[in-house]
């Protein structure tokens, strides 16, 4: 039997919303284009969304009453000059997360170097970045999260590593990566994403590893010493969601990482320069971090269906069925791309099977949520 008439007419419906991603009309397309003794394989199916199975963590599955919480961690500075950078990043990732991510202002909280002289910043500074106030901040926040909330630490500042001892670079005792980890333990029931964003800051990274979390460096070797651009572009790729590759209206880990790492060659490549930075990324616990962490490693694929932004339906939906019918599709799509990264263990026929019982059901509830009032 070759693919079913509805499969065909279900994806088309896909393309005509603006929420449909673009990766799924790429795998109907791929669907199309299978040898011919694959597409005779095909089945079709009359499950419905709620038997679908695809097996995968269960991390990082947004809902519409999951909460998001950013702690932007904003270090002690060399000069007066990049003392003024990290705050300009820092003021810009704070109205980034509010404006274009949903956060509210009480659940984006900022510890700044000494907490003093800080400018416009000074209403939205909890703190300083001291190690003391990051533990207490960390220790006293978890109670207000509940279990699937995503907690998404931000490090911006300078990075320290000598002789395996990663610290980074606090007014005050310097932090280690183990004192950062041990801090975090208590968030078993919530979602971790950590971007050290700090030259030398590998090993202090790799501390941080730990299965169900992503940690993102911004540098893959202590000897990487150089204040890294890399937080400029993955501000870059936050501001209007422009690392929204697959233009679901979403922005994964995946993405932004990959958005800002390519922007860092291309601007190391333009500048004549060989690159002092290539940050790198883990999401499997193991502590070994990928340069290119996608479908062809084993990193990546965490990172891939975990978003930052809050789950928002269109402003002009004002029935009270949209935010679970919008969570709804992006737990289709996510069983998609977990589908899809689990290729290799299914038989050909079988894949493909489920891969168009999932694309129907993704363009039925895709459908239906633009027809909500």
């Amino acid at each position: 039997m070759s693919i079913s008439a509805e499969f065909i007419s279900q994806c088309r419906v896909l393309g005509m919303h603006s929420k449909a991603s673009v990766f799924s009309v790429v795998l109907f397309l791929a669907a199309i284009a299978l040898p011919a003794q694959a597409q005779n394989e095909l089945q079709t199916s009359t499950n419905s969304p709620d038997s679908f199975s695809v097996s995968g963590s269960e991390r990082f599955l947004q809902t519409a009453d999951t909460g998001k919480f950013a702690l932007i961690i904003t270090g002690a500075a060399a000069s007066p000059e990049i003392r003024q950078r990290f705050r300009g990043w820092t003021s810009q990732l704070d109205e980034i997360l509010q404006r274009d991510y949903d956060y509210s202002a009480d659940h984006v909280r900022i510890l700044l170097d000494d907490g003093d002289n800080v400018g416009g910043l000074g209403a939205r500074v909890a703190a300083a970045s001291t190690a003391d106030a990051i533990e207490e901040h960390l220790r006293d926040w978890q109670s207000d999260m509940t279990a699937g909330d995503l907690l998404s630490v931000f490090m911006i500042g300078h990075g320290a590593a000598t002789f395996g001892d990663a610290k980074f670079n606090n007014v005050g005792p310097d932090m280690t990566g183990d004192e950062l980890a041990l801090w975090l333990e208590p968030y078993q029931e919530q979602d971790i994403v950590l971007f050290n964003m700090t030259n030398a800051g590998f090993e202090f990274a790799r501390a941080l590893s730990a299965p169900g979390r992503i940690v993102i460096s911004a540098t893959r070797s202590s000897a990487e010493r150089f204040d890294p651009i890399f937080p400029r572009y993955l501000l870059a790729g936050l501001e209007g969601r422009q690392a929204d590759l697959d233009r679901n209206e979403q922005v994964s880990i995946l993405e932004l990482f990959n958005f800002a790492s390519s922007q860092v060659a291309a601007w190391y490549d333009e500048q004549g320069r060989l690159p002092t930075e290539h940050a790198v990324l883990d999401d499997t616990g193991d502590g070994l971090f990928s340069l290119n962490p996608g479908v062809e490693e084993s990193d990546g694929l965490l990172a891939e269906v975990a978003y930052l932004n809050i789950l928002t339906p269109d402003p002009d939906k004002q029935s009270p069925q949209a935010p679970a019918m919008l969570a709804e599709v992006q737990a289709l799509e996510r069983q998609v791309i977990l589908l899809r990264n689990q290729k290799a263990n299914y038989l050909e026929a079988e894949y493909w099977r489920q891969m168009e019982d999932l694309l129907i059901a993704l363009a039925r509830t895709t459908e239906a949520y633009h027809d909500l009032p």
